[in-house]
């Protein structure tokens, strides 16, 4: 193994502890509801984070499937929490004031300085994007709790009592990447280039403009990432549509993704960005978020079929 992968298992397999202890949390709680199946997701989940990378494919696939029929049947519950008393959070945040956002802006700060370097320095290659994001996250943990003269314990306290709260929708983002390279694999772009040929006509810049923006956006909504969607999107309208006129590709590529983000404020597939805040926030409509979201992706989504047909030409 490189450095960069042996790095690369030590964050996955800390993340896979996190897994594993929200699956005690929920065994310990005497009053839990599905705690043996809510424990056996946590615990399967565990597993294919921490040994994933020594096991035979089809045995994660398998792991996949057991935690999909888990959720289906509605067997993942979330476990009591031992939540902090409203008016010692309120006392405390009057305290700590804008204090509480310096651990945050180390987190964004850190991964980029330390990706920067690792894809500069020679020495430092080992430090990729994702290892990098875990180099930060440890340094931003650190910082809070010097800063925050915290007990240790409350790291793997809320750290479960988050993970919990979110519940299974938080590997969904992963889920829906990979969904995106099954797509791209088997052939939906060509299906898509085909189908789309038949409604802009030739030659016609704006209409082309128009659909691949749109079709970014909308498929963006059903994979929930934008990522999945633009190698699909790109690959069936971008290129034979567009660059094949004479697009700009930088100008397509860019506006393309950022068009596809205006898909992603309006979906609940997005969960990492829609439905997780709802769910940490304890907000009732859990699509508060979107509802909110949704007059500004619209007009975004204009403003972005425009610079695109003025820019990319």
């Amino acid at each position: 193994m490189t450095p960069a992968q042996i790095v690369a298992e030590f964050f996955y397999t800390l993340i896979g502890l996190v897994f594993a202890l929200v699956g005690v949390k929920a065994l310990r709680d005497p009053g839990a509801q599905k705690k043996e199946t809510t424990a056996a997701f946590w615990f399967v989940l565990a597993f294919t984070f921490i040994l994933g990378n020594y096991l035979p494919k089809w045995i994660t696939g398998l792991c996949v499937i057991a935690l999909a029929v888990l959720t289906a049947i509605n067997g993942v519950r979330q476990s009591a929490n031992d939540v902090p008393d409203p008016k010692a959070v309120r006392a405390s945040a009057d305290k700590l004031g804008y204090k509480v956002f310096i651990p945050a802006l180390c987190l964004a700060l850190v991964a980029v300085v330390a990706a920067t370097l690792g894809g500069s320095v020679p020495s430092l290659n080992w430090l990729t994007a994702n290892n990098a994001i875990g180099v930060s996250s440890v340094i931003a943990l650190i910082v809070a709790l010097v800063l925050f003269k915290a007990n240790p314990a409350y790291i793997v306290k809320d750290g479960t009592r988050l993970m919990d709260n979110v519940g299974p929708i938080g590997i969904l983002p992963q889920l829906l990447s990979a969904l995106g390279a099954l797509f791209t694999a088997a052939g939906v772009g060509t299906v898509i280039a085909n189908g789309v040929s038949a409604i802009i006509p030739e030659g016609s810049k704006l209409i082309a403009c128009a659909v691949y923006c749109i079709a970014m956006a909308l498929f963006t909504i059903i994979m929930g990432n934008g990522f999945a969607a633009f190698s699909v999107i790109t690959v069936g309208i971008g290129i034979p549509f567009l660059i094949a006129q004479g697009a700009n590709p930088v100008v397509v590529g860019a506006l393309g993704l950022t068009a596809g983000y205006c898909g992603t404020l309006c979906t609940p597939m997005a969960a990492n960005f829609n439905i997780m805040p709802a769910a940490l926030l304890e907000v009732k409509d859990k699509y508060a978020i979107i509802k909110s979201q949704l007059p500004v992706a619209i007009i975004m989504l204009v403003i972005h079929i425009a610079l695109m047909y003025f820019f990319a030409f």
